[in-house]
């Protein structure tokens, strides 16, 4: 049973064959970066970047939901960088 469920993952079109998988699996490295912006003071923090790390994370997790096949692993990356950026927001904001 695994076995299958990993063919099937490999074999998938937007599975580890294809750019449809390393694209967004590369921009986890965004994410990983602003999670670890949160202990840094709010100061630092650069609002333009912000708005557009959160309005990229917004925009592609649509878009990730309307293509077929659904790139569950763009939707993930982007709902977490949406998330992130609106944090980092309003840390500084605050």
């Amino acid at each position: 049973m695994a076995a299958s469920k990993l063919q099937a993952f490999w074999n998938h079109p937007a599975g580890p064959k294809t750019i449809h998988f390393w694209a967004p699996t590369a921009k986890w490295v965004i994410s990983i970066a602003n999670i670890a912006d949160f202990s840094k003071p709010p100061e630092i923090i650069s609002n333009p970047q912000q708005t557009v790390v959160t309005f990229t994370g917004l925009i592609w997790s649509r878009y990730s939901l309307v293509i077929t096949p659904k790139n569950w692993n763009l939707f993930s990356v982007n709902i977490t960088m949406a998330g992130t950026g609106l944090y980092q927001r309003a840390r500084k904001l605050k």
